[in-house]
Parts: C-alpha cells; sequence; structure tokens
C-alpha cells in the first residue's frame, strides 16, 4: 500500500518496445527516477497500447529496473497486455517488477 506523501511519475510506452524504441524509453525513466527523492517513489511505466516487446525492449525494461534498485526505488509495469505478462514469466523478469493489470 502506498503512502500518501510517496511519489509517483508516469511514462507511457510505445506500441513497440524493441530496438528502435530502447533508447528513448531507457532515458525518458532515468529521467524520471533522477527526478524523485533516492530510497522513495515508483516509477509506473503504462503498457497499455504496447503490442510488441522484443528482447532490445526487455532489457531496456531490465536496465531502468537495475537503476531503480540502485536508488531504492520501484518500477510498476501497468496494463501489460496477456502476451507481454506471458513474456515476463517465461523470461523470470516479473518478479523484478510490480504488475497492475486495469484502469488504477
Amino acid at each position: 500500500m502506498r503512502t500518501p506523501q510517496e511519489v509517483e511519475r508516469g511514462l507511457s510506452a510505445p506500441d513497440t518496445l524493441g530496438l528502435e524504441s530502447r533508447v528513448e524509453i531507457r532515458k525518458a525513466a532515468i529521467q524520471l527516477l533522477e527526478g524523485m527523492p533516492e530510497g522513495s517513489g515508483r516509477l509506473v511505466i503504462d503498457l497499455g497500447r504496447t503490442r510488441h516487446v522484443d528482447s532490445a525492449g526487455l532489457g531496456a525494461l531490465m536496465l531502468i529496473q537495475r537503476r531503480a534498485g540502485e536508488r531504492r526505488q520501484t518500477v510498476v509495469l501497468r496494463n501489460p497486455s496477456e502476451e507481454i505478462r506471458f513474456l515476463l514469466v517465461l523470461t523470470k523478469l516479473s518478479d523484478l517488477f510490480q504488475i497492475e493489470v486495469g484502469d488504477d
């Protein structure tokens, strides 16, 4: 459960999270993480419109999570499709992220 004073920043992932978009999303996410106080905060990446994630996209998500871990922050993947959730489980990356499904 979140506390009222916890900082949350959001980012929308592109339709395709892959080789072409990996650098852009990684830089945007790291900028948001570094804009929050170290030791607190949640970065919410909305995957609601993302239909395809390839290995480069997964790599970008891992690098984002690594930076968040270094800063003791949380990365939330919001509204991933069933296919993306399956891919995260298959690659054993689902344990690295909080996953939120729905409009809350």
